[in-house]
């Protein structure tokens, strides 16, 4: 086995010490070329919608343990503030306009929000389950 091991490097680098470090090297780049060129696989989306200076839903259920895309549509006039202390997020949906939010993985339980703009109307939780 020890042979066949000293020929398969021997025929890669040619013998050459200074070739096979560059050899290692190029499959390693090759390697982190091809990890960061798969497509990701892509965030499940979910809807939040600002009417009237409410969140719709009220209460967003998620699967836990999966990153998610959070699409908030701002259809009010005037700017909201999507914002949560367990989430650790906190975005302006300028009026008529649409915001992205990446939340996750979540462990299962209740994540409230609010709108800081808004506070007595614009409130909510997602649940993750």
């Amino acid at each position: 086995m020890k042979t066949i091991l000293t020929y398969e490097v021997r025929f890669l680098t040619n013998g050459n010490f200074k070739s096979m470090k560059k050899t290692i090297a190029l499959l390693a780049v090759l390697g982190l070329f091809l990890m960061t060129s798969l497509p990701a696989a892509a965030a499940e989306e979910f809807t939040i919608t600002i009417k009237d200076h409410r969140f719709t839903p009220e209460t967003l259920e998620i699967p836990a343990g999966q990153k998610v895309k959070l699409v908030i549509l701002n259809q009010d006039p005037t700017p909201e503030e999507f914002e949560s202390y367990e989430l650790n997020r906190e975005k302006i949906i300028g009026g008529n306009s649409k915001g992205i939010i990446f939340v996750g993985p979540l462990k299962p339980g209740t994540y409230p929000y609010f709108g800081e703009f808004n506070m007595e109307t614009a409130k909510g939780q997602i649940i993750a389950k």
